[in-house]
């Protein structure tokens, strides 16, 4: 709150004193000057004193006005300054995240490569490892046959089973008492390894390579299932 300094009126008798000489007549009650005279010493006592009081009041404004702008003033520099910096720094951050947010991609294409390098790799060992297998021991083949058999509807009409002719003529040598339990037939559009079953309307390919794909897609599913969980 602003202060002001109260004026006093200077007493009469200096008033009087700087009258002009003369001016006053004894015993007629105008000793003290005329009205006038008085008027115009008020005014100069007001004028006098509003002076002072702003001079006063000014000085007292800037003494206190002071510190609150110097403390605003800061305030607002240190929040200005605040807003610069952080400008400047997402304008700075921005080369940053886009190099961030291309390792990650590129770590994501180089999982996924590895991935699909992994399962290949997997799928190659497993055909390699089948061919090898069913070329010591055909006859493993009917086992297949009869387990896609186990999952076909029942129908009274004959199983015919169709095989790669090598793999048919190995399969009736070594075991030709099974395999005497269906119609065996060649097909030479079959890879080794691979058959048909076929009962009446209803076909199941019970070859090697469908049951190698469905292995191959549970082996995907979980490293998939690994990368998320990581």
């Amino acid at each position: 709150m602003k202060q002001f300094r109260p004026y006093h009126f200077p007493p009469l008798y200096q008033l009087t004193s700087a009258l002009p000489k003369g001016s006053a007549a004894a015993g007629s009650g105008a000793g003290i000057g005329s009205a006038e005279e008085w008027q115009a010493a008020l005014s100069d006592g007001y004028r006098q004193g509003q002076r002072e009081g702003y001079e006063a009041g000014l000085d007292q404004g800037r003494a206190d006005g002071f510190p609150v702008g110097q403390s605003e003033g800061l305030q607002r520099g240190i929040e200005e300054g605040r807003a610069m910096a952080l400008a400047q720094f997402e304008e700075l951050s921005k080369p940053i995240d886009a190099m961030l947010k291309g390792l990650k991609k590129l770590k994501t294409d180089m999982r996924a490569a590895q991935r699909k390098e992994v399962v290949d790799l997997v799928g190659k060992i497993a055909r390699q490892v089948i061919r090898a297998e069913l070329a010591l021991q055909p006859v493993q083949l009917l086992a297949l046959v009869e387990e896609a058999l186990s999952v076909m509807p029942p129908s009274r009409d004959a199983v015919e089973v169709f095989l790669n002719p090598e793999e048919l003529r190995r399969v009736l040598e070594l075991d030709p008492k099974r395999a005497k339990k269906w119609t065996l037939l060649p097909d030479p559009a079959l890879e080794p390894g691979e058959c048909r079953v076929r009962s009446g309307d209803n076909e199941v390919d019970a070859g090697c390579q469908g049951r190698l794909n469905a292995v191959m897609d549970q082996v995907r599913e979980q490293l998939l299932e690994e990368e998320d969980a990581q």
